[in-house]
């Protein structure tokens, strides 16, 4: 039995403890946000936030995360006033969209640690975010625009 918090809620799984923390977000939980991208851990795609950190979900074992907190684009926010959000929205970052929730959970754990960033350090934080739409000047855009708004 593992113990962990998910968006808030305490959540005790017999599961196995070697399965990766996508697929338990994703299979046993039902957080159908969390994407699948390359399963490496290099796009991005299944960005989530463990203890308030980005981390890949899909090289992320279950075990790793006892009594740990887990932080989904779906308990970012409950009604999307993020200001990642409100940016992303904003600024129409958008194009296919199947990036975007690891891209603004890595955003938004970035701002937390550099609420005012420079233009280096924001492409620093998002150069393993991969979009294959190309919506980096967007995505940019959106980050400066959240800046100094996330506390």
């Amino acid at each position: 039995m593992i113990s962990l918090t998910v968006n808030g809620k305490q959540k005790n799984l017999d599961t196995d403890k070697d399965m990766p923390l996508l697929w338990v977000l994703r299979d046993v939980l039902g957080l159908k946000g969390t994407k699948f991208g390359c399963g490496q851990g290099l796009c991005g795609s299944c960005t989530v936030h463990l203890d308030g950190k980005a981390v890949r979900s899909c090289q992320t074992p279950l075990a790793s995360v006892e009594g740990r907190t887990v932080t989904t684009i779906e308990g970012l926010s409950t009604d999307g006033s993020h200001p990642c959000q409100v940016a992303w929205r904003g600024e129409k970052v958008p194009q296919c969209g199947y990036c975007q929730p690891g891209q603004i959970m890595n955003a938004a754990a970035f701002l937390a640690e550099t609420p005012s960033p420079s233009e280096p350090q924001i492409e620093k934080a998002m150069a393993g975010n991969l979009c294959r739409c190309g919506t980096y000047g967007r995505i940019k855009k959106a980050i400066r625009v959240a800046s100094g708004s996330v506390k």
